[in-house]
C-alpha cells in the first residue's frame, strides 16, 4: 500500500492484468471444461495475484470469463468495470489474434505502440496474455491457435473521459499496464516523496540526482549512469515543477531529467505538471519551433493539426529535422528558468517508448537562446 500521511492507499490491478486473468480462465475452460476461479497470473515483475470471476460461459469452441476491475484507491475511470475475455479456437491463426470487443478501442493514427487498425491492447498486456495462454497450451500438448476478444463494459462512454479520442483511438478504452499493478498516489504525497528523495541525496552527499517521468525513461538513466547509487534516482513522474522548485531552494549540483518526447515537450512549453489530464501539448507552438528550424509549410500545417508528438517527430525526421534535440533544448531552458539561477546544472535526455535516447543535452552544454 502507498501511504499519504494519514491514509494508506490500496494498490489495484491494471486493465491488462484483469484481461489476462479473464483470458486465462476462459482458455482453461476451453481446454478442460472447467474455469479457473479464482485464477492466478504472473505479473511482469513476478507478483502472482488471484482474481475472482463474476461471469463464465462455455460453448463448443469458445469460452468467456469476466472479472471486475479493482483499481485500489487510484482515481481510475475503469475502477469497477467488467473486463471480459472471450477465447475462441481458430485453426487458421498461428498463436493469438487479438480482437477489440465492445468498449475496447481501435488505433486509427500512427505513433502509438500498436499499429493502425489493431485493437488498443498495449504490448505488455499482449505479452502477458500470450505467456499465460502458451503455458496452458503447453500443459495440454496443443498448439496455440486462438482469437482473444477483450471487452470493457461501458468502455466507449468511459473513453470520453480519457485522451483516447484525441489520440485517434476510437470505439472505446485502451487495455493498459506495464507492471500489472496500479499504485495510487495523491499529488501531495508524490511531491512529498520527491522532496524526501532530494533530502536524502543531499544528506548523503550526492552531487548528482537523476529524475525520470516513468519506468522506461528511468531504465535509460540506469543504463547511462550504471554507477549512480539508488538514492540518486528520483521518481519524478509528472511533477517536474515539484522537483525543480524544491531544487531551487535545496540545490544538488547536477540534475539529469529523462522523459518521453511528449512529456518533455510539455516541459519545454512551460508546463510543470506533465500529466495528460492536467496539461497538453501546444501543437501550434510546436509548429512555430519547427518553422524556426526550417520545416516545410506542409510539416508545419501537419503539426498544427496533430495529436501525437511521436507522429510529428516521425514526419520531421523525413525532413532531416531532429525534433528531439529541439525539445531537449527547450526543456533545458524551461528547467533553468524554474531554477532561477540556483546552482544546479541541468542535463536532458529525450527517450522513446523503446528506451532509445532520441536527444541528449549534457549539463555542461549551455541551453541555446534559439532552437537550432
Amino acid at each position: 500500500m502507498a501511504e499519504t500521511g494519514q491514509k494508506k492507499l490500496r494498490t489495484g490491478w491494471t486493465t491488462g492484468a484483469c484481461a489476462t486473468a479473464a483470458a486465462k480462465a476462459a482458455y482453461a475452460a476451453l481446454l478442460s471444461g472447467e474455469f479457473l476461479d479464482p485464477v492466478s497470473i504472473t505479473l511482469p515483475r513476478g507478483e502472482a495475484p488471484s482474481f475472482a470471476l463474476v461471469f463464465e460461459n462455455l460453448e463448443e469452441s469458445a469460452a468467456t470469463a469476466v472479472i471486475i476491475k479493482d483499481a485500489g484507491d487510484d482515481p481510475d475511470v475503469t475502477h469497477g468495470a467488467r473486463i471480459q475475455a472471450k477465447v475462441t479456437s481458430n485453426p487458421s491463426v498461428e498463436g493469438i489474434r487479438f480482437l477489440a470487443g465492445s468498449g475496447v478501442g481501435t488505433v486509427t493514427k500512427p505513433g502509438l505502440p500498436i499499429p493502425v487498425g489493431e485493437p488498443a491492447i498495449n504490448p505488455v498486456p499482449r505479452k502477458m496474455m500470450v505467456a499465460e495462454l502458451q503455458k496452458l497450451a503447453d500443459a495440454h500438448g496443443v498448439s496455440l491457435a486462438l482469437d482473444v476478444e477483450i471487452s470493457i463494459e461501458n468502455g466507449e462512454e468511459l473513453a470520453q473521459k480519457t485522451m483516447n479520442p484525441r489520440l485517434g483511438i476510437v470505439g472505446g478504452l485502451s487495455v493498459l499496464g506495464t507492471t500489472g499493478i496500479v499504485r495510487p498516489f495523491s499529488c501531495a504525497a508524490w511531491i512529498a516523496s520527491i522532496h524526501r528523495g532530494v533530502d536524502v541525496a543531499r544528506a548523503t552527499g550526492l552531487t548528482h540526482v537523476a529524475a525520470a517521468t516513468g519506468a522506461t525513461s528511468e531504465d535509460v538513466l540506469r543504463a547511462y549512469y550504471p554507477d549512480l547509487t539508488e538514492q540518486a534516482y528520483i521518481d519524478m513522474g509528472d511533477f517536474a515543477g515539484g522537483l525543480l522548485k524544491y531544487l531551487r531552494a535545496h540545490p544538488v549540483p547536477k540534475l539529469t531529467i529523462s522523459g518521453g518526447i511528449a512529456k518533455l515537450t510539455k516541459l519545454a512549453q512551460g508546463a510543470m505538471d506533465l500529466h495528460s489530464a492536467r496539461s497538453s501539448v501546444d501543437f501550434a507552438a510546436l509548429a512555430d519551433v519547427l518553422q524556426q528550424a526550417g520545416a516545410s509549410a506542409e510539416l508545419q500545417q501537419e503539426t498544427r493539426e496533430a495529436s501525437l508528438v511521436s507522429y510529428v517527430a516521425q514526419r520531421a525526421a523525413a525532413e532531416n529535422l531532429h525534433i528531439g534535440e529541439l525539445i531537449a533544448q527547450g526543456a533545458k531552458r524551461a528547467a533553468l528558468k524554474i531554477l532561477r539561477g540556483a546552482p544546479v546544472s541541468v542535463e536532458i535526455m529525450v527517450t522513446d517508448r523503446q528506451g532509445q535516447i532520441l536527444a541528449h543535452v549534457p549539463a555542461d552544454e549551455p541551453a541555446e537562446l534559439e532552437p537550432r
